[in-house]
């Protein structure tokens, strides 16, 4: 059983193309290589050849090398990848929420970058840097213009330098200067609260190493808290996915021991494997089960998960295996639909290849790939409506994506026309004051699917949607 649960080599399902995806340990060896293709493989050689020779300007060897590496993985599906060293490390730090940096949440606002939150305990927390600053400049380099990644890269770097930032603080209406330096930060991808006596929410950002031991510590606080709870909101809104294992866990948390959570098929026998709800299929190391420490309500207590189009992945193994054993109601709208398994096999110390090499099924044998989890009750994003939904993209809108497996998939007219209306719609919001701009938090006094899903679980009306429908997968192309 451990054999088999170690070949699978770093198994990964994340989210879109460059998302966190899901990871197990170790590396599979194939038994056998088909024939190499000698002639196309000479080809590939003349061509290297001519460049360095040919080429108006000399081009470096290594560079030609991952560039044609890179282009023959990335022809084959969204989420298979070459990862050169940059690219490997900071996919590493992705599924481990460990980095090194300042540790600030931010966005962006008006082309300057905003602040969301500091994280507590960080060189910024500890700062005094607030919600609501704006960082006008990173060292020397103006923000202004910069994208998002690229004002994190900027104050991303080796533990123990400094970085010098430049805030404007709009209550106070002054500029002043911070250096802080840099360290490892730890992200918390759990968060959650008593939202009334007898009902709770735990939010799931991202399925992380240190997830499963954060949801038990979160339980056990609430449970500490109201001993009596009668029923749990699970949210996983806009969660990319992560580590196959800890999705596995937290199934764990709510199923019956040993029942299946999700099953993958591909074309190596390694490839073709059933996860059940049994420690052995989610324990890392040799320790005690990580999952020992829950409250014994939480096999029972009324449960509720919220999704949405961003809820991808790793989250969709949940919430489809809660959906098949009717051991919660799912609510919200229809998920993204990523339900392919990719492999990371190291290529060298600091390269390796992330390559799709399984899809996987719910406990019932869905594929919910390029399709999703469409949700038991239907409820939209606001009391408004989903003006935006429709501008969501989804695994089935991706170039090239692995088709379900279980059927032809058909076009959906209606799709782009509700994309050009909800366009529109976007361009008027966006002329209105950015205070009225804003999303309500999740978790928050105004989140109208949370609201839905207490209605729910008290057993008073839910405003269900009077617009969404189940849609219909995309045609891919042959």
């Amino acid at each position: 059983m451990r054999h088999k649960l170690k070949i699978a080599g770093w198994i990964l399902i994340g989210a879109m193309a460059g998302a966190l995806t899901t990871v197990s340990l170790q590396t599979v060896a194939r038994g056998s290589l088909a024939p190499l293709p000698l002639e196309e493989l000479q080809q590939l050689a003349s061509v290297f050849g001519m460049i360095k020779t040919d080429y108006v300007e000399p081009v470096d060897e290594k560079k030609l090398i991952s560039d044609a590496i890179s282009g023959m993985v990335s022809g084959l599906d969204p989420h298979s990848q070459y990862f050169d060293k940059k690219s490997y490390k900071e996919f590493r730090e992705g599924t481990t929420g460990r980095f090194v940096g300042v540790g600030i949440e931010i966005t962006q606002e008006d082309g300057l970058v905003k602040v969301v939150s500091p994280i507590e305990g960080t060189p910024a927390y500890r700062a005094g840097i607030k919600p609501n600053d704006l960082i006008t400049k990173i060292d020397n380099t103006a923000v202004k213009g910069l994208s998002l990644s690229d004002a994190v890269k900027k104050m991303r770097g080796q533990p123990n330098t400094k970085v010098t930032l430049t805030i404007f603080r709009k209550d106070e209406s002054r500029t002043f200067t911070v250096t802080l330096t840099r360290e490892e930060i730890q992200t918390k991808s759990v968060r959650g609260k008593v939202i009334e006596p007898g009902y709770a929410w735990i939010r799931i950002s991202q399925f992380q190493e240190r997830t499963v031991d954060e949801f038990v510590s979160k339980a056990e606080e609430i449970y500490k808290q109201d001993p009596n709870l009668k029923g749990l909101v699970l949210d996983l809104r806009n969660d990319p996915g992560g580590l196959l294992d800890s999705a596995v866990a937290i199934s764990a948390a709510f199923l019956p021991p040993n029942v299946t959570v999700v099953s993958t098929k591909g074309q190596l026998p390694e490839s073709n494997f059933t996860y059940k709800a049994s420690p052995e299929f989610y324990q890392r190391g040799s320790g005690a089960d990580s999952l020992k420490g829950l409250p014994a309500g939480l096999k029972t207590v009324p449960l509720v998960v919220l999704v949405n189009e961003g809820t991808a992945s790793a989250s969709e193994i949940v919430s489809g295996a809660l959906q098949d054993y009717k051991r919660a109601t799912i609510m919200g709208a229809q998920t993204f639909g990523k339900g392919s398994v990719q492999t990371v096999r190291p290529l060298g110390p600091d390269t390796a290849l992330k390559i799709t090499t399984a899809r996987y099924y719910t406990p019932s044998g869905r594929s919910i790939q390029a399709k999703g989890i469409v949700p038991d009750v239907m409820v939209d994003e606001t009391a408004k409506g989903n003006l935006f939904a429709a501008l969501t993209t989804r695994e089935s809108d991706l170039a090239h994506h692995l088709s379900s497996g279980q059927g032809p998939e058909t076009k959906d007219p209606a799709r782009e026309k509700a994309r050009d209306e909800a366009r529109k719609e976007l361009e008027l919001e966006m002329l209105k004051p950015q205070s009225e701009q804003k999303v309500p938090e999740l978790g928050s006094a105004k989140d109208f699917q949370l609201a839905q899903a207490l209605n729910e679980l008290k057993g008073l009306p839910v405003l269900v949607s009077k617009t969404m429908v189940e849609r219909a997968p995309e045609k891919k192309d042959n």
